[in-house]
């Protein structure tokens, strides 16, 4: 048998739970090292995902509780799009990625796992960084914590 510890995952199964939408609560809360949001506009959020695939991470989010594209305004749909590709250029400055996966998984057979709240994935990818961890063991090594990465794009996302 493999083992392989993640002391910080504790606090999750312990920690309080919130009601609702995490995306939501997120967006109501506003930017901080709490909510892992970086970036709010008048209809979009950039957010910190708090289960990468790995470090750096985003997701891209309208700020209206909706399930698919089509339940969004012709504003909120050009300000999320106007989010990703500005997001998407941040995080081309500060990681410096030899490339970027963007993606959207809409409905559960689709691999969603917000199915009721829409958002984007902004995943930084570098050569190599698929090993026999993830490959073989089904394992992901995130060798940064969540408050190291937000600390490293909040000026980024702060102009």
């Amino acid at each position: 048998m493999d083992i392989v510890w993640a002391p910080w995952r504790m606090a999750f199964i312990l920690g309080d739970k919130p009601m609702g939408c995490f995306l939501c609560d997120a967006a109501a809360r506003g930017v901080g090292e709490d909510t892992l949001v970086l970036h709010l506009t008048g209809h979009s959020m950039v957010i910190l995902n708090r289960y990468p695939y790995i470090s750096g991470h985003l997701m891209v989010t309208p700020i209206a509780h909706v399930k698919d594209l089509s339940e969004l305004s012709d504003e909120q749909e050009r300000d999320l799009h106007r989010t990703l590709v500005w997001a998407t250029a941040r995080v081309r400055d500060v990681l410096k990625p030899h490339g970027v996966n963007l993606g959207m998984n809409l409905g559960k057979a689709a691999g969603a796992g917000v199915e009721d709240h829409i958002h984007y994935h902004i995943v930084p990818r570098f050569a190599g960084d698929n090993n026999a961890m993830n490959v073989l063991g089904d394992v992901r090594v995130i060798p940064e914590s969540l408050e190291a990465t937000f600390r490293r794009y909040l000026p980024a996302f702060s102009e």
